[in-house]
Formats: C-alpha cells, structure tokens, sequence
C-alpha cells in the first residue's frame, strides 16, 4: 500500500519538475508552522547545492504531507542520477514537541522507503521530544546529527478517551500496541536494549536526554 502511494506521489512530482524546471526555493507557511525545502535544478556554475528539508512544529498529518513531498521530490534527484557516487544526501532538520504517534509512523516508513536510494541526514536542533524521536533516530546511521544545546525527551504514550467501557478498553488496547511500535522502532535504529527502553516509559514521566546521552544511546551520531 506504501509504495502504491509513493509511486503516485513520485508520479506526480515527476511531472512538477517536467512542467516547472527546477532551481527553486520553496517556502510554505501556515498558522503555527513553517516547513522548508530547498531544490536543486539546473544552477549556475559554483552555486551550492543545498537538498534541506525542515521540521520546525507538530508532527501533524499536514506537516507530514508536506514533508513527503519534500524527500520525495529530493529523492527522485537521486534517481534520475545514474552514476550512484553523485547522488547527494537529504539534510533533515527537527525541531518538534511531537505530536501524533500515527502521522510519525507514516513519516519513519517513507525515510526507510527513502533510504533505498538516497541517505538522509537528520539533525535535531532546540528540542526533539516524543513523537520526534523515532524520526531523529529513522536517518541514515553513522550520519545523525544533534545540537550540543538540544534536548531529546522520550515519554509513554499518552491519550485521552471516554464513553462505553467496551469502548475505552478497546482504545487502551490500541494504545498498548502504539507504544509496542514505538518501542520495536527505537530499539532498531539506537543502541537501547527493550529493557532499557521499557524502564525508561514504565517511570511514568517525561524522560529528557542531552546531546550526549542521545549519542550514548545511539538516537544520534553526532554532535555538532
């Protein structure tokens, strides 16, 4: 279903560049958001080729929307480049309080997807809590990179709910598995055992790292 999706949307950013040509910067802004991607076309001779794309709010499933657009577009660079020693790095800014557990699994998804092809350069900057985690940790090992002065905060999943209690059982089932998700996830792409991982959320509060303990427990690679 994932790739389905991503051909369409390739599809469709295929024929963007055709119509459109390339060399430019896009900026979209909202209440409350501004997400950044910066392309490469034909530039003049000497000018840097920057392929940024930024996280600077909520991880929502409009910014997520965005984002794909974003490394999808970036990555196709890559595939039209045949000579694979000339395709370049996705730079991935993030700076988040998180947001929403589901639109944060379709984002690490399309990073895996991605990385087929291109490597992705996270770098965590000011604060990546929650639901930014996982996408900090989702870049290309060996190249993630984080703010001396920015914190990283893990917490269990949290949510809110009434009604029948069949109902709320059921909800609290779901979010059981959520945070199975966001466990398997972590431990996968950082030097965190399950154990370390499952104290950590059973404490019950927000649990901040620096940049240094972030590298410790492989959420990173390096400082800058």
């Amino acid at each position: 279903m994932l790739r389905t999706l991503i051909k369409e949307l390739v599809r469709q950013i295929v024929s963007r560049i055709t119509e459109g040509g390339g060399g430019e910067e896009g900026t979209e802004e909202g209440e409350g958001r501004k997400i950044v991607v910066l392309k490469s076309g034909a530039e003049p001779k000497g000018e840097i080729d920057m392929r940024v794309i930024g996280l600077f709010s909520t991880v929502n499933e409009e910014n997520v929307a965005e984002i794909f657009s974003g490394l999808l577009y970036l990555n196709e660079m890559n595939v039209r480049e045949k000579d694979e020693e000339k395709r370049k790095d996705i730079n991935f800014y993030v700076s988040t309080y998180g947001g929403s557990a589901d639109d944060m699994f379709a984002l690490y998804d399309l990073m895996k997807e991605v990385q087929d092809t291109s490597d992705i350069v996270t770098i965590g900057m000011g604060k990546v809590m929650s639901a930014g985690v996982p996408i900090l940790a989702a870049g290309t090992k060996g190249k993630r990179k984080i703010g001396k002065n920015c914190r990283v905060m893990i917490h269990s999943v949290a949510a809110g709910n009434q009604g029948e209690l069949s109902h709320m059982v059921n909800e609290l089932e779901e979010m059981k598995n959520i945070q199975e998700m966001y466990i398997k996830c972590l431990v996968a792409d950082s030097n965190l055992t399950e154990f370390q991982l499952r104290t950590m959320l059973e404490r019950g509060v927000n649990v901040y790292l620096t940049a240094e303990e972030a590298v410790k427990y492989g959420i990173a690679d390096i400082i800058v």
